[in-house]
């Protein structure tokens, strides 16, 4: 199992001058620790069960943008960008501009998209859950498209219409940057899984319940004619009291299931130092999980 870091706390004690040191000292604790994995949260406010819409938020891609000039190996990702945030063929260009810039190693990680107050806030349509799940679908399709240097035709869609699915240059990674969908709905969300991404991403809710939703994903991909197999599961945990020992322990049936990638979130402003103490040893400690 391979550990990524979760950045979701901005709030720096030297206020907004800090936060940029903090991240580039983020990148480079992450690295050295053998992490494989680094994101940030997609939002326009911080969530309320997160600090509150006066917690300092950074813009998404502007973030991962930066983490790449201070990285040189790690995956970088949103986790996830909401569909209504950007015009499906703009997030394309933006993802691809990412994996350009970091040498192969931008994914999209993207969902459905659920803060009902941000998109108020400031300004930008939300639409109802229904018409949400069909953005992503044509999202995904669009995405994918452009990522085809083969085919930079018209996409007609039922929301979006794209005259040119033109996107140069291309990305590095081949064939195209990884798609990682965030959520575990079982009727939609895991069904686009099986059919447009490379990665899903699941909580720690309980081993029963994910183990649950890994048979469901299968049986998607079963009616789809995906090989499960291409698919890597990723669940998000924070640590308990117990610290990395504790921690690891519960892992071990997630281990079991087959997730192959364990994303843990700083709960602090000041994630690098959090990274040496608790993200490194743990890289360690799951590496044959």
């Amino acid at each position: 199992m391979r550990v990524g870091v979760h950045v979701t706390k901005f709030d720096h004690p030297a206020g907004s001058a800090g936060i940029g040191p903090e991240l580039a000292a983020v990148g480079q604790s992450a690295e050295a620790a053998g992490v494989g994995w680094l994101s940030v949260m997609d939002h326009y406010f911080q969530m309320e069960h997160n600090g509150g819409a006066l917690d300092h938020m950074l813009e998404g891609y502007t973030t991962l943008g930066f983490l790449a000039a201070h990285t040189s190996t790690i995956e970088l990702s949103l986790l996830v960008t909401g569909v209504t945030y950007r015009h499906p063929g703009l997030l394309a260009k933006i993802v691809t501009t990412l994996d350009v810039l970091s040498g192969g190693r931008g994914t999209l990680g993207v969902g459905a998209a659920w803060y009902d107050r941000e998109h108020l806030g400031l300004g930008v349509p939300f639409p109802p859950v229904k018409e949400r799940f069909e953005r992503l679908e044509e999202t995904l399709r669009i995405c994918h498209q452009m990522w085809d240097q083969g085919n930079d035709g018209p996409f007609e869609g039922k929301h979006y219409q794209l005259a040119e699915t033109i996107n140069h240059p291309p990305a590095v990674r081949s064939p195209r940057p990884r798609v990682l969908i965030g959520g575990g709905g079982e009727k939609k969300t895991l069904r686009l899984v099986a059919q447009y991404a490379d990665a899903c991403n699941l909580f720690t809710t309980s081993p029963e319940e994910v183990g649950h939703k890994i048979d469901v994903l299968k049986a998607h991909c079963d009616d789809v004619g995906r090989d499960f197999s291409e698919i890597e599961v990723t669940i998000a945990g924070r640590f308990a009291d117990g610290g990395v020992d504790e921690f690891v322990e519960q892992l071990q049936p997630y281990a079991k299931l087959g997730a192959q990638t364990v994303i843990v979130m700083p709960p602090t402003g000041t994630p690098a130092q959090w990274i040496e103490d608790f993200a490194a040893p743990l890289v360690q400690r799951v590496a044959d999980l």
